[in-house]
């Protein structure tokens, strides 16, 4: 199973051998020890996945009571608090964030570093799924990628959305919105700003378009 810090990211292979991961058959096992030296425990990435054990040398038995939310105690408490710090720093200083999948957001991705250099910005821990570029000049946002609830922009379903805001012109806007495709801006000025679904009905030619018309707005 996932642990909880590595959720929407992917680990940088370079940067777990850098941290002291040793590689065997493809997978990568990091090991410390914590509760003041008194359990080992074992971190393995396998397969982009991350997963921790924890044992104790004197028994050679795996403990599990930092994962019981009804355990309670100083020593299960230290165990659980070091657990989750050793697994937060692996995971800032070796995972980089993998949250958009589909094939137009990767496209946009691609194309905003070619052209403009830009890389996603991830500004709150809290919203994970969010993420902008803006311009070196201005440091104004031109494009914001979200993965949000389809039911959050009126779809009738349950799933999840990956979707792009951009600025755009008024009345440009105005004429592209049809609830389906284009949407007034996911939480933002919805004069001024517009969002594509990114599921493929709208062309990585068109979006890129949209893209460049965003970046030139941007500049003030």
């Amino acid at each position: 199973m996932q642990e909880a810090p590595f959720s929407m990211k992917k680990p940088n292979i370079a940067k777990l051998v850098e941290f002291g991961f040793a590689e065997k058959d493809g997978a990568y096992t990091y090991e410390t020890r914590i509760a003041q030296g008194q359990l080992q425990m074992t971190v393995t990435v396998s397969g982009g996945n991350a997963h921790a054990r924890v044992i104790d040398p004197a028994t050679g038995e795996e403990y599990v009571l930092h994962r019981t939310a009804g355990a309670v105690g100083a020593f299960v408490g230290m165990v659980r608090a070091d657990h989750e710090a050793v697994l937060t720093e692996i995971a800032e200083a070796c995972f980089e964030p993998d949250v958009f999948k589909s094939a137009r957001a990767q496209e946009a991705i691609s194309y905003v570093r070619a052209v403009y250099g830009s890389e996603l910005e991830f500004l709150w821990k809290r919203f994970p799924g969010n993420a902008v570029w803006r311009r070196e000049d201005t440091r104004k946002w031109y494009g914001v990628l979200l993965a949000v609830p389809e039911r959050k922009l009126g779809i009738a379903s349950d799933g999840t959305a990956e979707i792009i805001d951009l600025r755009a012109d008024p009345g440009v806007l105005a004429a592209l919105v049809d609830g389906e495709r284009y949407f007034p801006g996911y939480h933002m000025n919805k004069k001024h700003w517009l969002t594509i679904r990114l599921n493929g009905s709208v062309s990585a030619e068109e979006i890129f378009c949209r893209i460049d018309e965003s970046y030139r707005l941007a500049v003030k």
